[in-house]
């Protein structure tokens, strides 16, 4: 037992000492995104998937994307999602697919007519190819991601293993935010998302992978910390997280991860008996005061601004105009996009420029369920509902799945507000999909 808490530790202090490491030496994160990938790929085929290798390999890619993005180790943007569907793909040599899963196969039918009116697009100042693989990337890894995992089993414990894989680089992300900024007070000067908190990077997608951070780390407190000691480390991963994800003024990563905890509280409540529910007061309590300690926190070192920021108003206190930070525009100009091409929508890509004649600048859409509307039209609203309905109505069978409903929060919350920039939302709404077991029965011996 001490030498499983003294490897857990020492996983942690590795990936502390690794974002000081691409701090100081940025070109190590490019060595860090290859091995990654190379070390996945020797990892999967020497055990033929035999143990969901595919999964926990993708999880850390996943986990790690932010962070190399942040640091320039990515080698293009979609190259976490191209690496996740390769090895999903690998992963269906080796361990088959599920029948069923082919209507996630349908779902990018549904998208192909789009595909082809941008594929014939005829504008000098357009590159196709590149405006394919940015939009395409997002639905194809949630497709490939969903086939394979569909109705594959997975214990309760392997799938919080997943999770613990994918909050690694999660700390490495954080401390950097802490290298990059150490005095939060001399940067935070206004309400609106702040890119020096944020490592340079998106505050959105910052904001967004700590708030799966906050999620994991709480499982991690409330259902795997089997000492004082190892209750002590992940509650101060969980603050030291959520505060670092607040103060980068991007409310929706934030507010994604509270709703993932939300979700789990209510499934363990519901689920538990008369004596759990009696010690889930307790727990409620708790996670009511950290949070509000950290908010407090938060607070004092954003000199209240950031109350500001999640009240919608600005530095003086005035409340703003929009409450999206502009995305009500954008959102519009989809709506009349959807309404002028019902059918097979403007093409894939094609309304940031459509977008242009009607706002006056081409600005790409935060929202994919309104840029599924407009550049797919019809075919998009029934592609939607395939990924929006198909997880409950395998939950039906799935019931000692406890993350379901927090997995597919993350996912439709996040596309809301970051679209399918990365490949997180991807990756978390597959994971929503698998069989969970709770015990495994014994078998039956002859």
């Amino acid at each position: 037992m001490k030498n499983t808490k003294l490897s857990y530790l020492a996983i942690i202090i590795f990936h502390a000492l690794l974002a000081l490491i691409i701090f100081v030496i940025p070109f190590f994160s490019k060595i860090y995104a290859l091995l990654i990938v190379l070390i996945g790929v020797i990892l999967i085929i020497r055990n033929k998937n035999r143990n969901n290798e595919v999964l926990f390999v993708s999880a850390y890619l996943v986990g790690a994307e932010v962070f190399l993005r942040m640091t320039g180790g990515n080698f293009n943007n979609e190259y976490a999602k191209f690496c996740v569907i390769g090895f999903m793909f690998l992963g269906m040599i080796y361990s088959n697919f599920s029948k069923s899963a082919l209507i996630y196969l349908f779902f990018f039918i549904l998208l192909v007519p789009s595909i082809l009116i941008t594929a014939n697009y005829q504008d000098a100042g357009t590159d196709v190819k590149k405006v394919l693989f940015f939009n395409l990337s997002g639905p194809v890894c949630l497709a490939m991601c969903s086939i394979y995992a569909f109705g594959r089993k997975i214990t309760f414990d392997n799938i919080q293993k997943l999770l613990l894989v994918m909050g690694f680089p999660i700390i490495s992300t954080t401390v950097y935010l802490f290298l990059y900024t150490p005095n939060i007070q001399d940067v935070v000067t206004g309400t609106q998302s702040n890119f020096e908190t944020s490592g340079g990077f998106g505050p959105n997608q910052v904001s967004t992978i700590l708030g799966l951070g906050m999620f994991i780390f709480f499982t991690q407190v409330i259902l795997f910390s089997k000492s004082k000691i190892e209750l002590l480390i992940n509650g101060g991963l969980l603050v030291f997280i959520s505060y670092r994800g607040i103060v980068t003024f991007s409310r929706g990563g934030i507010i994604t991860g509270v709703v993932m905890i939300i979700c789990l509280l209510f499934l363990l409540y519901y689920f538990s008996n008369a004596k759990g529910r009696s010690k889930f007061a307790l727990v409620f309590v708790l996670t009511i005061t950290l949070g509000i300690g950290v908010w407090v926190y938060s607070s004092f070192q954003t000199r209240g601004l950031i109350e500001k920021r999640y009240a919608n108003k600005d530095a003086i206190g005035r409340e703003k105009k929009d409450r999206l930070g502009g995305r009500e525009e954008i959102m519009d100009a989809d709506i009349v996009l959807f309404l002028e091409n019902p059918i097979v929508g403007v093409g894939v890509g094609l309304s940031k420029e459509k977008r242009a004649d009607q706002l006056g600048i081409a600005i790409a859409s935060h929202n994919e369920v309104t840029r599924l509307f407009s550049e797919h039209g019809l075919m998009g609203i029934f592609a939607l509902l395939i990924i929006g309905v198909t997880p409950f109505v395998f939950y039906i069978e799935n019931k000692q799945h406890l993350y379901f409903l927090s997995f597919y929060f993350f996912w439709l919350l996040t596309i809301n507000h970051a679209a399918m920039r990365t490949a997180a939302p991807a990756f978390v709404y597959a994971l929503s999909l698998l069989f969970v077991q709770v015990k495994i029965p014994e078998e039956t011996e002859n």
